[in-house]
């Protein structure tokens, strides 16, 4: 590539992707085409274009502020995004956690800057460089694009699709879309879909492989009965308020496309792309295998894992508190008993709602329920108990959060400083809660056993001293390594059997 910001690959690469159509690539970078001012992903089915026609930009963004419009037929809205700007501590990606949690939507730019220690200024410099357009126009296209498939792909008014893709005025959100795409929104629904109820139906793109089972897997048995339920085949929550409940069902996208089928009933439709967000970071659609592979394939303990299970991903949490209390309960027990403790604590306290879902009837308790509930009544130790309550009140004071900008070693410091909470405590929230990539419970039992191989069990540091060649996707080893526990465990069993 000859511009930084495009993308990282270069035009070799590139060029190879786009013309083999590599789903690996899908979202690492777009295809734009100077006879027609359309920008397509790698996948795009139409006829390749031309080379001496074809530009590559490493974000929608930079293709938009070049002056060209998404392709009708390969919908960049439905491409993955690029893991390489979005993950870990550099301050792009923790502006661009900024932007997925919606605190762009009420903050200026330089109010961002200062959340991410830099200048307002320095920091559009840097989006120019690395992503090719400054900070509003990578946050407009964003909300452009999810507009976009919102008109595509469900039946939902233009006003509410305007509130939903985080647009407070119709008319600028109008303007806004015509600009980008030379067409209005109501133009894109000369052929609409047929309503099929109160819930939505959206493709959630992700690039291959995927290990949809294992995070399934992952998820069902930490599922919290009433609050969750986890089938073989789909993911189900209700979340929202006691007066406007939502519920949501992910699944795996018929006919073998590299998506995921998400089923949505939001009853606030300007809480929708957050919900989206959210969705995306808890099942990781936006990694890119093959960077973390990379790195992980050059350890000789990791190797045959990812070999085994190329597409596993870093399962995140629905909500920082409810993982926070979940991570409490797990200390120096089985995931099996931690899940019942938390079960207790929802049949207790949680909010009952009314869900279509019948499995869905209950809303996690925030931490103003529990800072002085009683839980030792559901078999909490005194200690564990305390802890749960001190959490909670430091929640409510603001000493501790779940920001998602904040850089890991912030958010471990200001966490193992709170009576009860160790340092596996605090790396096992940032995973979960942050899906920080290299977040690492180097204390773990499990872990340590599983990265001695047949040797003797590791010491914490030992480990530590081990993944720092694993860096900046530790996370992920975690997952390979439990998840090669699992495996071993189930194995033997059947030989028991």
């Amino acid at each position: 590539m000859t511009d930084r910001h495009d993308t990282p690959l270069d035009t070799h690469t590139c060029e190879q992707a786009r013309l083999s159509r590599d789903a690996r690539f899908d979202g690492l970078f777009f295809t734009a085409v100077t006879s027609t001012r359309i920008y397509c992903r790698p996948v795009c089915p139409a006829p390749p274009p031309k080379p001496q026609n074809v530009r590559y930009y490493g974000s929608a963004a930079a293709a938009e502020a070049a002056g060209f419009r998404p392709c009708l037929r390969c919908r960049p809205e439905l491409s993955p995004g690029n893991d390489a700007w979005q993950r870990g501590d550099h301050v792009i990606a923790r502006t661009l956690k900024l932007m997925d949690s919606g605190a762009f939507d009420e903050c200026s730019v330089e109010t961002m800057a200062e959340r991410v220690g830099l200048g307002s200024r320095q920091l559009r410099r840097l989006f120019v460089e690395r992503l090719g357009a400054p900070p509003i126009s990578v946050h407009t296209t964003r909300r452009l694009l999810f507009a976009k498939q919102l008109l595509t792909e469900t039946t939902m008014p233009v006003t509410e699709v305007a509130l939903a893709s985080g647009f407070g005025s119709l008319r600028r959100f109008n303007a806004a879309f015509l600009q980008s795409n030379r067409m209005a929104p109501r133009d894109l629904r000369r052929h609409p879909t047929t309503a099929t109820g109160d819930a939505i139906t959206l493709r959630l793109g992700y690039r291959p492989p995927y290990d949809f089972e294992a995070i399934l897997a992952f998820l069902r048995g930490r599922a919290l009965p009433g609050v969750e339920h986890v089938d073989e085949h789909s993911y189900a929550r209700v979340f929202g308020t006691p007066e406007a409940p939502g519920w949501l069902r992910l699944s795996e996208w018929p006919g073998r496309e590299h998506a995921l089928r998400l089923e949505l009933h939001c009853p606030q439709p300007a809480q929708m792309l957050g919900v989206v967000n959210k969705l995306r970071r808890m099942f990781d659609l936006d990694a890119s295998p093959q960077s973390i592979g990379d790195v992980l394939k050059e350890s000789a303990v990791l190797r045959p894992l990812l070999r085994k299970r190329p597409g596993l991903r870093l399962p995140g949490g629905w909500d920082g508190f409810e993982i926070a209390v979940r991570a409490i309960l797990g200390q120096q027990v089985s995931v099996a008993a931690a899940r019942t403790l938390a079960t207790r604590i929802v049949q207790k306290f949680g909010t009952p709602v009314i869900s279509p879902v019948p499995e869905l009837q209950r809303l996690f308790p925030g931490p103003e329920l529990l800072v002085d509930a009683d839980l030792r009544s559901i078999g909490l130790t005194t200690a564990r108990a305390a802890t749960v309550r001190g959490v909670a009140q430091a929640l409510l004071d603001g000493r501790i959060d779940f920001r998602s900008e904040q850089p890991l070693e912030e958010f471990v410091e200001r966490w193992v400083a709170l009576p009860g909470i160790g340092e596996w405590t605090a790396h096992y929230m940032a995973m979960r809660a942050l899906s920080h990539p290299d977040a690492f419970p180097a204390a773990d039992l499990i872990l340590r056993r599983a990265a001695a191989g047949n040797g003797p069990e590791l010491s914490t540091k030992a480990l530590t001293s081990l993944a720092e060649n694993w860096r900046p996707w530790r996370a992920y080893s975690v997952m390979y390594l439990w998840r090669s526990a699992t495996d071993a465990a189930q194995a033997s069993n059947k030989k028991v059997a």
